[in-house]
């Protein structure tokens, strides 16, 4: 498995922002943002004439400016700010250098585990407790972990037959110590201040019960595929990650690094494990549930523990419900490997939107008490997604049976545009680079491919494994 050269060395630093900087960043902010402004605001008079796909339109486009402002005006690095102690008294602090469990599952992983779990012991953070949970493997992981165990410190548990992801962390998580639990997935490489970066983010402010960190694709220069996947998860993090992180909210604390307080989630670890949906057994690993029971606890956390009491997890550490936010920490680097060829591609996409549903009737019975802001966005795009497939037909299918072929024309540009400010955004956070112009692509694969899979997503959310080499 190839490794990028950033890992060698330390992530980029975010700076700290003086509150004068601040406003002059968000000023600037402003500034770049004008053009859409500008487009905006010529059309808003003509929206009472315009059809109905006008007003998607227009919905869509600013809803794009106002997250590009909350990402590039209000978000800060976490691991980089100013501490916040006023919250001591309410959230508990963790000690000065905190004991961190790390763990990660694995199936049929055997030409890229070692990366992965030498990068994460090779984590500059310490102490640290290293846990794999080797899930029924059949392909000779199990041995690559036996041998690695004889070499490096760490905890390889076996698992004698396939279980699926969460209940082999949850298991894994039976073993752990640390004051703070951080997974990761088996595909992964983690920088080695990355984990250090999470932990510092917690330490700074103590009302953060989980943080995620800033993935991007490890194969990037595989094929066409990978190369505009590498450039849509820079913007996935980095802007939509960061937007919501600027009111504490984060939906999905990604599966590559994703770092929790132990008291924030040890509590609701069991009801991950058995997480039901629609009568059934939901054998995704979902990243937004777990991220679920740590933004809603307030709400559900009582009932959820009730249901649970006889569980370890439960009766031997008791933690109460509390308001905790939930962060993204831009400068701590990790790397996934993504699906190079089209067929594992759409298995991964539809397995992400069945998630991404079934969390739904989960996180959203609730996401409207967290505030405007993060209900705002997480409604906002919880309508587009459920519209996009729709808006599709009309325009794509629809439209061009009624011979209005212009319509798809200025369906596609109003897309191409849109993709073109996130590769402007890409090409900001990184100069010099020109795989920026990829990321209209991504908009075009998902306006015209992707948006599709949600009825499909639906009609099949109760199939699934979770093995990473099955998609």
């Amino acid at each position: 498995m190839p490794v990028p050269h950033e890992v060698r060395g330390a992530s980029v630093e975010a700076p700290v922002l003086h509150p004068v900087r601040r406003g002059v960043r968000r000023l600037l902010a402003a500034l770049c943002l004008l053009p859409l402004i500008a487009l905006l605001a010529r059309q808003l008079p003509q929206l009472p004439y315009a059809p109905l796909a006008a007003y998607y339109g227009f919905a869509v486009l600013t809803a794009t400016v106002a997250v590009f402002y909350l990402a590039y005006a209000r978000y800060e690095d976490p691991s980089e700010a100013p501490p916040r102690p006023r919250h001591a008294a309410t959230f508990p602090s963790l000690p000065p250098a905190p004991r961190v469990s790390l763990l990660v599952a694995v199936k049929d992983e055997v030409d890229g585990i070692e990366a992965c779990v030498r990068s994460m012991t090779g984590s500059d953070h310490r102490p640290l407790q290293v846990i794999v949970v080797d899930d029924g493997s059949t392909d000779g992981t199990a041995e690559v972990l036996d041998r690695l165990a004889a070499e490096l410190p760490v905890t390889v548990l076996h698992l004698p037959r396939n279980v699926g992801k969460k209940r082999a962390l949850v298991h894994g998580a039976r073993h752990a110590t640390g004051d703070v639990l951080a997974f990761t997935d088996s595909d992964c490489v983690l920088a080695p201040d990355a984990l250090r970066r999470c932990v510092e983010a917690l330490l700074r402010q103590p009302d953060l019960g989980a943080v995620s960190g800033h993935a991007r694709a490890l194969n990037p220069d595989e094929s066409l595929l990978t190369r505009v996947q590498d450039v849509w998860y820079e913007g996935q993090f980095r802007v939509a990650k960061a937007a919501e992180a600027s009111f504490g909210a984060v939906t999905c604390v990604s599966g590559p690094l994703a770092v929790f307080r132990r008291e924030a989630v040890i509590n609701y670890l069991p009801a991950w494990a058995a997480d039901r949906f629609l009568g059934g057994e939901f054998r995704f690993a979902t990243d937004r549930q777990l991220t679920g029971y740590v933004l809603g606890q307030r709400w559900i956390g009582v009932r959820l523990k009730r249901r649970f009491a006889d569980s370890p997890f439960v009766r031997d550490e008791d933690h109460p419900p509390r308001a905790w936010r939930v962060g993204y920490v831009r400068s701590a680097r990790v790397w996934t490997t993504v699906p190079a060829r089209p067929r594992p591609f759409l298995r991964q996409q539809t397995r992400w939107k069945k998630s991404y549903v079934r969390n739904l009737f989960f996180t959203g019975t609730f996401m409207w008490r967290r505030g405007p802001g993060p209900a705002a966005l997480y409604y906002g795009h919880a309508l587009w997604v459920a519209v996009a497939p729709v808006m599709a037909f009309a325009h794509l299918v629809w439209a061009p049976l009624r011979g209005w072929w212009a319509v798809p024309l200025l369906y596609l540009c109003g897309v191409l545009l849109k993709g073109t400010f996130w590769g402007l955004a890409y090409r900001l956070d990184n100069p010099g680079d020109p795989r920026w112009a990829y990321r209209p692509l991504m908009s075009v694969l998902s306006a015209t491919v992707l948006s599709w899979l949600l009825p499909y997503s639906v009609g099949t959310i109760r199939r699934g494994v979770w093995s990473r080499s099955a998609v």
